[in-house]
């Protein structure tokens, strides 16, 4: 029995050593169990450096909604635009510039003379001629003057003085206008005033007087502060206050809408025949500013339009 073993330790050591062969009749080796098939491996492609450096985000922490942020999450209340405090103002020199609202135009209405920058309109030569011939054809009595400019568009370019605005019927106090004006003044008198008046005051004889009120004056109308440029500032008006008879009473211009003698008549007569000859009639009736006299001008309006009142 001991050689036996004997035996088997003397084969197994010479299994052994190298170049040994077991023996055709030895033991099988048994196969290991069968592993599950592995895939193969997928090349994965390589990462570039920059994805290799960027770290990936990593989910925020859960936060409890009972717990307070942290002071240095709380958001900074931004001021309204309303609640910064103004910069101090910087002390300047001189006078404080226009508010934006003052540099907007005014409208014509509400502008000063000055803010109009209005001209003097020039006139013709030939024009002029023409007029003061047939003044002295029907006997007014004037003379001419320089030239007037009062500025701000303020004066007459060919003014005259005009004394008498027909024969034996004086202007008073004479007065200074444009000759059209004078022209149609003395048509006026002698196609509607005279004849109305023979035939409405017959017993007051002829007139020996027109009283005017104003003629030329550099102003705005009405003598208001802002508002158009009035025609008397241009020499194209005059204001009639009365006339005066020979015999009679003056018959003062004031108003007559319910004066039922002839005087009433006569006026009423005279103020609708000026817009024959004027271009803009405005009597007692018209207004509170002229309750007391006849204005009469030459004002040029498209179409010829005039304007009686």
């Amino acid at each position: 029995m001991r050689e036996f073993r004997k035996m088997a330790v003397i084969l197994a050591a010479l299994a052994l050593l190298p170049g040994a062969r077991l023996p055709r009749t030895g033991p099988v080796p048994q196969a290991k169990p069968e592993a599950a098939t592995e895939a193969p491996a997928v090349p994965q492609p390589e990462k570039k450096p920059e994805e290799e450096q960027v770290p990936k985000p990593q989910p925020a922490p859960a936060q409890n909604p009972e717990t307070p942020p942290a002071a240095s999450e709380v958001p900074t209340p931004q001021p309204k635009p309303s609640e910064i405090p103004a910069a101090p103002a910087v002390e300047k020199f001189g006078p404080p510039s226009p508010a934006p609202e003052d540099l907007t135009p005014k409208p014509p209405a509400e502008q000063t003379l000055e803010e109009q920058h209005l001209t003097i309109e020039p006139e013709s030569d030939a024009d002029h001629a023409e007029c003061t011939t047939e003044l002295q054809s029907l006997g007014v009595v004037f003379r001419e003057t320089p030239r007037i400019d009062d500025n701000n568009g303020c004066g007459i370019d060919k003014p005259i003085i005009v004394s008498q605005a027909l024969p034996g019927i004086a202007l008073k106090p004479e007065a200074t206008l444009r000759c059209p004006t004078a022209l149609a003044l003395a048509r006026w008198m002698k196609g509607s005033v005279i004849p109305a008046a023979s035939v409405a005051l017959p017993e007051s004889g002829d007139i020996t007087t027109i009283n005017q009120a104003s003629a030329y004056i550099c102003r705005l109308r009405n003598g208001a502060d802002t508002g158009k440029i009035s025609e008397h500032a241009r020499g194209n008006a005059i204001d009639i206050a009365s006339f005066s008879f020979k015999k009679g009473e003056d018959v003062a211009v004031r108003s007559r809408r319910d004066d039922s003698t002839l005087t009433g008549a006569f006026q009423r007569t005279v103020s609708a025949a000026g817009c024959l000859y004027f271009t803009t009639v405005l009597d007692p009736e018209s207004d509170a500013a002229h309750e007391t006299h006849f204005h009469l001008d030459v004002i040029k309006r498209k179409g010829d339009f005039r304007y009686c009142h």
